[in-house]
């Protein structure tokens, strides 16, 4: 087959779009768009570490700063959160063998997320609106600084995004507990009580004969899990979206409400424990679920210890509601009690429930072995040490002695944040990814190993790199969200852009792998509606 034919119809011409269920081209969409936004970020990361090291023409300063604020947004909302959502909103009817609860629900959520992303991205890219990602009060709010009208476009996007994550939620919820038409009665309130864990907990304290079966697996219970911090993460960034949208519109209208009585170390408070339920949350019980879904389909066996997985999956979601305070050890005005109690006792407390989930994995993996090194045990194994060294780097800045030497520095945004996502969570997406994709296309035949093989040790080098040179500079000083003139930590900061460099040929790799399996015609294919309204409700076998 000639290289422009494979390109065309994909690998031996195996991929028919038209023959997928709604549900398998739906989820192939939000895969396909959440590539397309990590592509975004990525390109975005390298234009940062460019400027970095050179200043050009072409990128201002306040250019920089709206790229440096839409960034992680768009790698969360845009790439993360619309791969999670589509892989989730297929895996629970899959596993629970039951029809999604609402396509109509599921569209518009892939909508809102798709649409409200460009919306702030745009805003950001046009108007230079750049409060630095962390709304802080009342930088979002200085109209001396930025466009009110941009900033008010760049908080809708924002708000678009959080109204399609609940109806992922209702979606999810409503998918665990509904009963189909036509179907025998099921106990609804038994099955969200086995997903948020309460069994499994229970499990713990019961003798082995009087133990209680679980209703759900252990997946399902993970992504209902996280699903929770999701919910409380939409309720607050949402009103906290408004909040600042009034500002805004205020502002256009020719309104100060700057001067108003919104307390300050409140509003910083209430934004973290938001944001946290993301980055401290949502990521560690989505990450540790996708684990365990990924061992046990690669072994084919159970999982090893489940009671206790199940436990400490709870366990992690009532840590990540109180563990937001390590943001603000430097903050002074900030409550001993709330420094030490939440910011350094119950972060540290995260190296158990995390650390529970690395082990739980691995042991499960290695009661199964002899096993194969396929492509998604490799990106899974790549998955864990990611998390391996950026969980401990967190836990070190989440002390007050080095918070006042780690605070505001590189160190923070390179071993920490990037290594953790970059590695640890894009690594386990790409696992779930190549394991999903045969599944989603009816058992298409990946392009490329070669390319793969390329995939894994380029992103697995670069995103480890990239961490680490960032880190040194930090530890020599180098602030983060501040831009040098005189070179001093361009050594650093070159080696960064090599490593970034690697990641972007990674991707690229990865892409023409999956667009020539699939073939332009199957991409273009899946975005097309599917004829056959019934099936629409069948989930994929």
């Amino acid at each position: 087959m000639s290289f422009v034919n494979t390109l065309m119809k994909g690998e031996q011409g195996l991929f028919k779009a038209e023959s997928l269920t709604a549900m398998q081209k739906l989820t192939l969409r939000f895969v396909v768009v959440g590539l397309v936004y990590y592509l975004f970020v990525v390109v975005e990361g390298m234009i940062m570490r460019i400027v970095e090291v050179e200043q050009i023409d072409m990128i201002s300063q306040e250019q920089f700063f709206a790229i440096l604020t839409a960034h992680p947004l768009v790698g969360i909302f845009g790439s993360t959160y619309a791969i999670v959502m589509g892989a989730f909103l297929f895996l629970v009817p899959y596993l629970m063998k039951k029809p999604l609860y609402s396509m109509k629900l599921a569209h518009w959520n892939f909508f809102l997320i798709a649409g409200g992303t460009f919306i702030f991205w745009l805003a950001g890219f046009i108007s230079h609106y750049a409060p630095l990602y962390t709304l802080y009060w009342p930088l979002p709010a200085d109209f001396t600084q930025f466009n009110p009208v941009g900033g008010a476009f760049f908080i809708l996007g924002i708000a678009l995004v959080m109204v399609g994550s609940i109806f992922f939620v209702i979606n999810i919820f409503k998918t665990i507990a509904y009963t189909p038409e036509g179907w025998e009665k099921q106990p609804g309130a038994k099955l969200l009580g086995s997903a948020i864990g309460t069994v499994g907990f229970g499990n713990l304290l019961r003798k082995k004969e009087k133990r209680k079966e679980h209703l759900v697996s252990l997946p399902v219970a993970a992504i209902a899990r996280g699903t929770v911090d999701m919910a409380l993460n939409a309720g607050i960034i949402l009103f906290t979206g408004l909040l600042i949208l009034t500002y805004m519109v205020a502002a256009i209208l020719g309104y100060d409400l700057k001067d108003t009585a919104v307390d300050a170390l409140l509003y910083k408070n209430w934004f973290w424990w938001g944001l946290d339920l993301i980055a401290d949350g949502l990521v560690l019980i989505f990450v540790a679920g996708t684990w365990y879904l990924l061992a046990t389909m690669i072994t084919g066996k159970k999982l090893f210890m489940q009671n206790i997985a199940r436990a400490a999956l709870l366990l992690e979601l009532v840590v990540s509601w109180t563990v937001w305070s390590h943001h603000l050890l430097a903050d002074q005005a900030q409550p001993a009690i709330l420094k030490v109690v939440s910011g350094e006792m119950v972060t540290a407390f995260e190296l158990i429930t995390q650390g529970l989930a690395f082990f739980i994995t691995l042991a499960t993996l290695w009661a199964a072995r002899p096993l194969k090194m396929t492509n998604e045990l490799k990106f899974l194994l790549g998955g864990l040490l990611g998390f391996a060294l950026a969980v401990p780097a967190g836990i070190m800045q989440a002390d007050v002695g080095l918070n006042r030497v780690l605070h505001n520095t590189q160190w923070i945004i390179g071993p920490h944040v990037h290594v953790a996502i970059l590695v640890g969570l894009t690594m386990t997406l790409y696992a779930a990814i190549y394991l999903l994709l045969p599944i989603l296309t009816n058992g298409a035949k990946l392009y490329s190993q070669k390319l793969a093989n390329l995939h894994f040790w380029l992103h697995l080098f670069g995103g480890i790199g990239m961490g680490a040179f960032m880190g040194m500079a930090g530890l020599k000083g180098m602030l983060r969200r501040t831009l040098y003139f005189n070179g001093e930590y361009d050594l650093y900061m070159i080696l960064a852009l090599v490593c970034g460099a690697l990641l972007l040929i990674a991707f690229l790799l990865f892409f023409i792998n999956i667009v020539m399996t699939v073939g332009l015609e199957g991409l273009i294919g899946i975005f097309k509606p599917v004829k056959n309204k019934n099936k629409d409700l069948v989930p994929a076998e």
